[in-house]
């Protein structure tokens, strides 16, 4: 009698099991993360509190939807470390157009609009030098993030600028339905955006195409350098967004302490979702759970009181770890 082979079912579980990963570990850290703030303070349910989530979305939502748009260009193969450098010119350009127009609403409209065009403007010069120049990437932006800092610095003289629009502020300090922080609405559009663009559309077919093999991409007549070109785009048009929403949020941007360590975080958050950096592999859902468990190590880290000076030590220790695991499974 022939007796049916038992491991028939293992691959497809084991395909499942990877797929859903990311949920999996995102789970399993609120499961942990409850679990130890009950042994430590004994407040594991206030740890889940709708509260508590909430603030930990929100308090991540600025980079979570930089690092969607980061993503996109580490999947090309590229890297951007300009993301927050360039999101603090931009605001800063946005505020100035915003408190130059006297209506409220229309100044915020406009600002709206500058804050997008201006962002996608300067992401597209970047990819030009990057493709056109045939310069690395890391070389490029780290070049274009130690200018835009040093022009804001000067140009504000080390402060920052401010607004008093109360349309414009409102842009994220508004709750919808008085009950959901317009902050998080905006994350999880991004969110759905992006993952839409990634998964039906041709352009981010071909941003997969690239990153996975440049050269037999090109072979197959697709144009690599546009598409490397419209994925710094699609990065400069997520922090065109998020520009808006912190100068929003705050009413004001600094030139020497606002976006500090927003590329590195936003790298990270993409990293822990399982982008490659390699490129060529990931996926925009998983980088939104990334973005989610990137906030929760913040949220354990500061409710069990560890000191500050510490906590990039871990953040560190979790993004080597997050690129191990990925080459051990690259490697199966």
């Amino acid at each position: 009698m022939h007796n049916p082979p038992t491991g028939r079912a293992n691959p497809r579980a084991r395909r499942l099991a990877g797929e859903h990963s990311i949920i999996l570990i995102t789970l399993l850290m609120v499961v942990i993360s409850t679990i130890l703030m009950q042994i430590l303070k004994g407040n594991g349910l206030s740890f889940l509190s709708y509260k508590n989530l909430v603030n930990i979305v929100r308090s991540n939502a600025v980079v979570g939807i930089i690092a969607f748009g980061m993503s996109m260009v580490i999947i090309s193969g590229n890297i951007d470390l300009s993301v927050g450098a360039q999101m603090v010119a931009v605001a800063a350009v946005t505020l100035t157009v915003v408190e130059g127009i006297a209506s409220p609403v229309l100044g915020a409209v406009v600002g709206v609009l500058t804050a997008v065009a201006l962002s996608c403007a300067l992401s597209l010069f970047t990819g030009v030098i990057v493709t056109k120049g045939r310069v690395p990437s890391f070389i490029v932006t780290l070049g274009m993030q130690y200018i835009y800092r040093s022009i804001l610095v000067y140009s504000l003289n080390g402060g920052g600028t401010t607004t008093k629009n109360a349309a414009y502020m409102a842009i994220s300090n508004h709750a919808l339905f008085g009950w959901l922080p317009m902050m998080i609405v905006y994350f999880f559009a991004m969110a759905y955006l992006f993952y839409y663009i990634s998964k039906h559309t041709k352009l981010g077919r071909h941003i997969y195409a690239v990153g996975s093999n440049e050269k037999a991409t090109r072979l197959s007549g697709i144009k690599t350098d546009r598409i490397k070109i419209l994925a710094f785009v699609l990065l400069g048009f997520t922090i065109g967004i998020a520009a808006v929403v912190e100068s929003s949020r705050m009413g004001s941007i600094n030139s020497t302490s606002s976006g500090i360590s927003y590329e590195l975080n936003a790298i990270a958050m993409a990293v822990i979702g399982g982008v490659a950096m390699e490129g060529g592999k990931g996926k925009l859902s998983s980088t939104m759970f990334g973005a989610f468990i990137f906030g929760l190590i913040n949220n354990i880290l500061t409710l069990i009181g560890m000191n500050t000076k510490l906590v990039n030590a871990v953040k560190g220790a979790i993004i080597i770890f997050a690129v191990l695991v990925q080459r051990k499974s690259k490697e199966r």
